[in-house]
Formats: structure tokens, C-alpha cells, sequence
């Protein structure tokens, strides 16, 4: 008796992975805040699509990108895309100039390249501190939950909470002194 089963040809990472290559969206709400805003907080909506982008043995390459930002603010809030670079232990921030180049030489390779430690955004196990400066930077495991939270003494903050199974479930920035930002979740 032979029994086969399917596995991928791409090593995988609980906490983003897309079942093809067919972007999957979903609806986040949330607040945002800045100087020029009378109230304290507003409300904030946005759709937020995540795309694979390229496919390795090691992994995956990801979009997430904000579209259809909503809100009552005076001035449309732009939320710049984002690209991870995602094996099976990690997901880390692609922080390069020319995007489309390096997703092509980073698909290419047999093994996941070395990544500086302050652009891992997300861990399968154990927990991950750094320190570069002033920020601070921590990513924990709670639950089904990875979360990463980096801050800096002036008050700026970026937190991106995964969760297993499911992908991005909230992202928040901030600047100093609650001079401007935005906290969202992804609705359920």
C-alpha cells in the first residue's frame, strides 16, 4: 500500500503562510491620531491585503499592503506596504531600497540569506529582545499569538501582532508624544 501526501515545496511558518498564490484580504478598523486632529482619537479603517509574492525551499516572500484607507481626518493617511521575507521560524522585514531586485535574488537562493536581528519582526518559539540605540525591541509568544513591540524613549512605537493560522491581526506606529498615529485591528 502506498500512501502519498502532499507537502509543500516551500518551507512554511505558522503565522503567515498563503494556501496559493491568490491575495487574501481582510478588513481592519481601528483609531488614528496626529496635531491636527480636534478630537483625541478618530476612527480608522483599512483594507489590508497579503499577497506571496515568491516562493524559495527556505520560504516565502510577502506583500501586505493597505488600500481603501478611510477616516475623518483632514489628511489621508498613507500606510506604506510592507515585505517579509518568511521561513519556517521566522518573518523578517525586507528593509531594502530596490524591493523587486531583492525578492528576485532572495528567491533564487537554496538557503534563507542572513538577516540583521532588528528586522525579525516574528518568531515560532522562544522569545527574541534587541536593542539598537534607543529602541527597544521584543518579540514574544502568547497563545496562538506572536507579538512584536518595539519602542523608543520619545514615545515612537510599532507593535504587529500574527496569529497562527489566520496571519496579520493588528499593526500599530506611532510618533512621539501621541504627535501622530494608528493602531488596527483586523475585524472578525
Amino acid at each position: 500500500m502506498l500512501i502519498l501526501l502532499a507537502v509543500p515545496a516551500y518551507a512554511t511558518n505558522p503565522f503567515l503562510d498563503a494556501p496559493g498564490d491568490k491575495p487574501v484580504s481582510a478588513r481592519f478598523r481601528g483609531t488614528e491620531w496626529n496635531d491636527n486632529i480636534d478630537e483625541d482619537e478618530i476612527t480608522l479603517t483599512a483594507r489590508v491585503i497579503t499577497t506571496r509574492i515568491a516562493k524559495m525551499p527556505s520560504g516565502a516572500v510577502y506583500k501586505i499592503e493597505f488600500t481603501d484607507i478611510e477616516s475623518q481626518a483632514k489628511e489621508r493617511r498613507e500606510i506604506a506596504p510592507e515585505y517579509f521575507v518568511v521561513t519556517d521560524d521566522r518573518i523578517v522585514l525586507l528593509n531594502e531600497e530596490k524591493i523587486d531586485e531583492a525578492v528576485q535574488r532572495i528567491a533564487a537562493l537554496d538557503k534563507p540569506p542572513s538577516f540583521d536581528e532588528a528586522n525579525v519582526y516574528g518568531i515560532t518559539s522562544g522569545q527574541l529582545n534587541h536593542e539598537e540605540g534607543l529602541w527597544k525591541t521584543t518579540i514574544r509568544l502568547k497563545g496562538d499569538l506572536c507579538i512584536y513591540e518595539a519602542s523608543h524613549p520619545s514615545g515612537h512605537f510599532k507593535k504587529v501582532v500574527w496569529k497562527k493560522g489566520v496571519g496579520l491581526v493588528e499593526y500599530a506606529s506611532g510618533y512621539g508624544a501621541m504627535k501622530g498615529g494608528f493602531r488596527l485591528k483586523r475585524g472578525k
